[in-house]
């Protein structure tokens, strides 16, 4: 498999690394720290053609490998991973889900707006009782005429806030029989929907997570996405892509914890000499750098792999798990080489520090990753005794 980028990859990788360190890298701080959403960062993205890189040109899309698409997330959470995540969610899930499971008049009218950056899409699985175990939904869809009308409440929903549409799943068996889940399209316009609260999370604070309750919600039953009862083969198929999306998040984070460490260290003295010269402190620094260069591969493997149209559940997975801890494992080495600074918020490591923590939660925790690769290996086993 070769890792080595095309010319058209290393131009869009700087390309959009210019563009975090002019239009994002300034005001990263301040939008954490305000709770701000920088809507406009994401009409500029749109007019660069950035979030329709899973879309096809007829729905004014750029679609694109999938490894290029991660370079972009790679680039962007090395700046600011609340808006890597913004971008992954609206690509790889709301935009992913129109493109490969959306009817005709959906995509003309929300992936267009998508692709463009005229609307942000979010992605609607988890709800209060419902996390890891998606299977567990309560959430309620029944067939009304030429409606489905929708009740229940949805949690973590990434900028559920701001978000003009959703793809929200919901069940749509009747209660004696096994239970069937369907996903819809939901505009936010649509009557019966409410914002309950937005979470206070310890990090991602520019990226706001909502709980939004649905009550008596009309979906038209055109707005269904794909068959009737498929939304679980849905939702999962498009987490393994996204899985990889997270994974880019994380290398990007850990990334720039690294290099805050390098900075760090080739700035402070103590004991009359530069603390880069310690070899505890080049002993961190060779061990996240090996760390990240690992996950950076298993991460554009999984994305070589969807690109080869081969399956990269598995690889996804593996991705996910390894780049996520190591986010952790590097931004504690890095908070530890500024030491008693890298405590205070005057200093963005700290801020590192707090967000590295979720990439081992969110789109399946670390246990999760584990149990998929897991099912992978033992189902690759039983087809090599066959």
């Amino acid at each position: 498999m070769d890792f080595s980028l095309t010319e058209e990859q290393k131009l869009l990788k700087e390309m959009v690394r210019e563009f975090a360190e002019k239009e994002i890298a300034p005001y990263v701080d301040k939008w954490e720290e305000e709770h701000h959403f920088p809507r406009e960062i994401f009409r500029k993205l749109g007019k660069l053609g950035l979030l329709g890189m899973t879309a096809n040109p007829e729905y004014s899309g750029t679609k694109s490998d999938y490894l290029s698409f991660i370079l972009v997330l790679e680039e962007l959470s090395r700046v600011s991973a609340s808006v890597a995540l913004t971008v992954s969610v609206h690509s790889s899930l709301f935009i992913k889900a129109l493109q490969e499971y959306g009817q005709e008049e959906l995509k003309k009218k929300y992936l267009t707006a998508a692709a463009r950056g005229e609307i942000l899409g979010a992605f609607s699985l988890s709800e209060p009782g419902a996390g890891s175990d998606a299977s567990n939904l309560q959430t309620k869809a029944y067939q009304k005429g030429d409606y489905y009308i929708i009740n229940g409440i949805k949690s973590w929903v990434t900028t559920g806030s701001e978000a003009e549409a959703f793809i929200l799943f919901a069940v749509t068996s009747a209660e004696k029989e096994k239970k069937k889940i369907s996903a819809f399209l939901v505009d936010k316009k649509m009557p019966g929907i409410q914002i309950l609260k937005l979470e206070k999370k310890m990090g991602f604070h520019s990226s706001p997570t909502a709980q939004i309750a649905f009550e008596d919600c009309p979906v038209p039953a055109t707005n269904l996405i794909g068959e009737e009862g498929r939304g679980l083969a849905i939702a999962l198929r498009l987490l393994d892509g996204s899985r990889i999306g997270i994974a880019a998040q994380a290398v990007g984070l850990a990334q720039q914890a690294l290099e805050l460490g390098i900075r760090y260290a080739k700035e402070r003295e103590a004991f009359g000499q530069k603390i880069a010269n310690f070899e505890a402190i080049q002993f961190m620094l060779a061990d996240a750098a090996t760390l990240i260069e690992a996950s950076r591969l298993l991460t554009y493997q999984a994305a070589l792999l969807v690109d080869y149209n081969l399956p990269y559940t598995k690889e996804a997975s593996m991705a996910k798990l390894f780049a996520s801890e190591t986010a952790n494992k590097v931004t504690y080495l890095a908070l530890q080489i500024h030491g008693g600074y890298g405590y205070c918020r005057e200093y963005p490591i700290e801020r590192l520090f707090r967000e590295a923590r979720v990439t081992t939660i969110y789109e399946g925790t670390s246990e999760i990753q584990r149990i998929v690769i897991a099912r992978q290996l033992l189902k690759e086993a039983e087809g090599q005794i066959c």
